[in-house]
């Protein structure tokens, strides 16, 4: 398949079934399919709705979803500007080594230039010896000097709790950021 045939567009709320799909594909795909929550009402209020969580681009081949790629903004304080942070890109197995995930890939890079990002980050498991391989080559730099923490379910609960738990003098010592 020749790169001009695969068309990137971003994704529209009527998609948000087809979104779903290619979560659970690719969860599948890392083994993760037990941690799948989402659902397309779910998925629906937090792309589509009122204040948008994240955006997503929706690789086509002859006009079927062949992959997709989720992205959001967070901040950089050391560089002072946005950036974009690639939440998943993915490719059905039977559409790898086309080029697909690199025009992924670059599709979102542009994005982050055209909004004059200072950069953008993702992860990868550390496992995923194709997409370390594609990152390398486009020169991305691994930062393996960063671990990844996580807070989930009830430990973000009970964190979260400790904000209205240790009050001084009517206020938080512990103060989350909104």
């Amino acid at each position: 398949m020749a790169p001009e045939s695969v068309v990137i567009t971003p994704a529209t709320e009527h998609d948000v079934p087809v979104i779903l799909r290619l979560i659970k594909a690719l969860a599948e795909y890392e083994h993760l399919a037990h941690e799948v929550q989402a659902t397309e009402e779910g998925l629906r209020a937090s792309l589509f709705g009122a204040r948008p969580a994240a955006e997503v681009v929706l690789a086509r081949v002859d006009g079927q979803p062949v992959g997709f790629a989720v992205y959001f903004h967070n901040y950089s304080t050391f560089v002072g500007r946005p950036g974009l942070y690639l939440e998943d890109l993915f490719v059905l197995p039977e559409y790898r080594r086309q080029g697909i995930g690199r025009r992924l890939l670059a599709h979102v890079a542009a994005i982050a230039v055209e909004r004059n990002c200072g950069r953008m980050e993702w992860a990868v498991l550390d496992w995923n010896t194709p997409a370390i391989h594609i990152y390398r080559a486009v020169a991305a730099r691994s930062m393996d000097e960063w671990t990844v923490f996580r807070l989930m379910g009830e430990e973000l609960r009970q964190l979260a709790a400790l904000n209205q738990q240790c009050g001084h003098n009517g206020r938080s010592w512990f103060v989350v950021s909104r």
